[in-house]
């Protein structure tokens, strides 16, 4: 009679051994239906992905409960069974649990429509990737087996640089044909238990079970970073662009999923604060960094919400007759202490496009202020520096936000002039910080390239920009008297941007002979402590007064 039913119906004892068991039942195992002597272990003839599960819910019926758990089976070649397997004790004449019967009953028509749909719902759309939802719980799995194995789990965090450029200059669509296609030759130049997701936007993450080496996972890294070195086409031009990763391991760098995503993610930030592209490896010292970020971060918030940040005034001077033609605004604010602070503290702030933009618009609307007070009070206006940071041209409206405020405090563009680095244009010099300055030139501002020497910029190069002076960076100052390099630099800077038109100004004067040395060099303007340290509102006032 129980042969007569589609359900797998197997009597256990307690130690899991089979007594009896239906056709349906060893046709399902692989046991010979003709088979009358069993006493093999039931579990062990499941496959070992749901022994677990088995093993704990038959410990559930021997405490005389009934329990379920859905299991598989194999036999063969044949397709992979599911079954829904109850559990029930089998009380003696005392109540005693003596034996454990259990219907298994077939699922797998049911869970294949089950799988079919959770792939649906893990797969990212754009890619074919799994999504983030889906990544999760492979990386947790991941996890769970190279616990349990004692074996290295290897994760990359990977960050496309500067993609919204690509979203902004070609519009969504050539940004998705990226992302499409660098998720297709993903799924193609791993080994298959290699699992990509992308987590959403430019992001993406892999994770290398059974990792044998960092070695590994860096060539790992590496194959995934030669994807954009094969040219992607969108309408005949191309889109590659660069990526960053961030690299972490089990067990060694974290113990849980959540820790190791946050090391990767750490070693991501640290390679993009340093300069984006290429591969980073988390190491603990990066936790002391980003501390100390946290902290520059949550101080510059504090700053802003608390309206603290105030412009200080530095005098740039004529070397001729020392005379002042103009000033650069410094960041300043006092501590609870009163004590002047530097911009320094909150360098981390000036990474962050938020908060550099909001401190820049504190800073400008606070400069333009007091121009307004010191025209009011009969004050001729002297030339004012401002100063940009590089993350301010991550978007597309810094020359129209600031020539706004212009002209909503009634300044003349004329007396403004706007300070950028040479990271500025080394990172972005072709696409929005060109167009800005452009604009910023068109409307009468001037431009000028600060620290001039410490980068990657040339002075043949400045030709391609509309920089109207170049500051020579104090650290050759310092040098020009003890190293002959030094000065043979500053004498260069000076002739060859003379001859291309642009003006010189020297940074970090400090000595009498300095200036001796630099007008030797032609250089005709200078700012320093030998002069003028940065002034508040009321000492340039009264500078402006004299």
């Amino acid at each position: 009679m129980l042969d007569a039913s589609v359900d797998c119906i197997k009597l256990l004892s307690l130690d899991g051994h089979i007594l009896h068991m239906n056709r349906a039942g060893c046709l399902a195992l692989g046991v010979s239906p003709t088979e009358t002597e069993f006493g093999m272990s039931w579990h062990k003839l499941l496959p070992e992905e749901v022994r677990d599960a088995c093993l704990n819910a038959f410990a559930e019926a021997k405490q005389g409960k009934t329990s379920r758990f859905v299991g598989m089976s194999q036999v063969a070649d044949e397709p992979v069974a599911y079954w829904d397997n109850m559990l029930s004790p089998v009380f003696n004449e005392y109540g005693q649990v003596k034996e454990i019967l259990c219907v298994s009953r077939d699922i797998t028509v049911q869970r294949l429509a089950e799988n079919k749909l959770q792939r649906i719902i893990e797969q990212d759309d754009l890619t074919g990737l799994l999504n983030r939802r889906a990544f999760s719980r492979v990386f947790k799995s991941h996890l769970r087996v190279a616990r349990e194995h004692q074996q290295q789990l290897g994760l990359l965090l990977i960050d496309l640089d500067y993609f919204k450029h690509i979203n902004d200059t070609l519009g969504h669509s050539a940004g998705d044909h990226l992302l499409h296609t660098l998720g297709q030759r993903f799924q193609h130049c791993f080994d298959a238990n290699i699992v990509v997701s992308r987590l959403g936007g430019d992001e993406f993450a892999i994770s290398i079970p059974n990792l044998k080496s960092q070695q590994q996972l860096t060539d790992i890294a590496s194959i995934a970073c030669q994807q954009m070195d094969m040219p992607i086409f969108y309408n005949g031009q191309s889109i590659n662009i660069g990526m960053s990763i961030g690299c972490a391991i089990y067990p060694r760098d974290a113990q849980n999923s959540s820790n190791l995503l946050k090391c990767a993610d750490i070693a991501l930030n640290d390679l993009k604060g340093s300069g984006r592209g290429g591969v980073r490896m988390f190491n603990h010292t990066m936790f002391k960094i980003l501390e100390n970020t946290t902290r520059q971060l949550t101080l510059a918030r504090s700053l802003i919400k608390s309206n603290q940040i105030i412009p200080f005034y530095q005098p740039k001077v004529r070397l001729s007759d020392s005379q002042v033609v103009g000033f650069e605004a410094l960041l300043r604010w006092y501590d609870k202490d009163q004590q002047l602070q530097l911009p320094s503290q909150i360098f981390a702030a000036f990474q962050d496009y938020e908060l550099a933009s909001r401190i820049s618009e504190m800073m400008q609307i606070k400069i333009f202020q007091d121009i307004q007070k010191w025209i009011e009070l009969g004050l001729q206006p002297l030339p004012i520096s401002i100063n940009a940071a590089p993350v301010e041209f991550l978007r597309d409206d810094y020359a129209e936000k600031l020539l706004n405020r212009l002209k909503q405090f009634g300044i003349s563009p004329d007396i403004i002039e706007v300070e950028i680095t040479e990271q500025s244009l080394s990172e972005r010099g072709s696409n929005y910080v060109i167009r800005a300055l452009n604009l910023l030139k068109d409307h009468g501002i001037h431009i000028s390239l600060d620290d001039f020497g410490t980068g990657h910029s040339s002075l043949t190069r400045l030709s391609n920009y509309p920089v109207d002076c170049i500051k020579i960076d104090r650290n050759f100052v310092e040098r020009m008297h003890t190293d002959c390099s030094a000065l043979a630099i500053v004498k260069a800077i000076t002739q060859i941007g003379a001859s291309v038109s642009l003006n010189i100004l020297v940074e970090g004067i400090e000595k009498p002979e300095q200036v001796d040395t630099l007008k030797e060099c032609n250089c005709h303007t200078g700012q320093g402590f030998y002069f003028y340290r940065p002034l508040s509102y009321d000492h340039a006032m009264e500078l402006l007064s004299r």
